[in-house]
């Protein structure tokens, strides 16, 4: 499979942080406003928009997580509900999620949940660092989180963190279009060529 390629595409940081929310002040905001919103333990971080490679990839490990886990007792989120992290006083919304089982919620919402076990981000420029670093460590708090995948956009590039026994993470990383990235728990795996079907990469020198 060739790599399809297009103009570099520049994303700028435009978050903005507004300090001194209440959790409840927070929520009400969130529910009002058309744009999505961190929260950080007091502070509400805009989250910036994603380029088309960003929205092809996720929308691709939508569609292939869906279909995969159809049969399953497994559910599949998108990036339109929202991460509470208890331990942190943070709230996020990851890319896409999946919980084993019934899904459970902050303080009987519908719109805050507590217990996924793999997340994924598609990473972008302004984030990258953010996702690898303290987010995950925040992540990591979850008591049923197991697997992580930090997903490229600037290239065919997958990376995937598993828990294994005593909190021990394992790393393993793909780049190409011909592997596939196994989750044994989930018995399913996820080939490259599909999560960046129709992904113009940006050209480079």
């Amino acid at each position: 499979m060739g790599l399809a390629t297009s103009p570099p595409v520049v994303e700028v940081d435009t978050s903005e942080v507004r300090r001194g929310y209440s959790l409840e002040d927070y929520r009400r905001f969130e529910a009002e406003s058309l744009e999505r919103h961190e929260y950080r333990d007091g502070e509400v971080v805009t989250m910036t928009g994603g380029s088309e490679a960003h929205n092809t990839i996720t929308v691709n490990l939508v569609v292939l997580l869906g279909f995969l886990l159809r049969d399953s007792p497994l559910r599949l989120y998108s990036s339109d509900l929202r991460l509470w992290l208890p331990q942190y006083n943070r709230a996020t919304y990851p890319d896409v999620m999946v919980v084993e089982g019934e899904p459970v919620f902050q303080d009987q919402r519908s719109d805050e949940i507590l217990n996924p076990t793999l997340i994924v981000e598609v990473l972008s420029p302004s984030t990258a660092a953010y996702d690898r670093g303290d987010k995950f460590r925040r992540y990591r708090s979850i008591p049923s989180f197991a697997e992580y995948l930090l997903v490229s956009q600037q290239e065919p590039y997958v990376e995937q963190f598993s828990r294994r026994d005593e909190g021990v993470w394992e790393f393993r990383a793909l780049e190409g279009l011909e592997g596939a990235i196994g989750f044994p728990r989930f018995d399913v795996e996820l080939p490259l060529g599909e999560i960046y079907r129709r992904v113009r990469f940006a050209e480079t020198a």
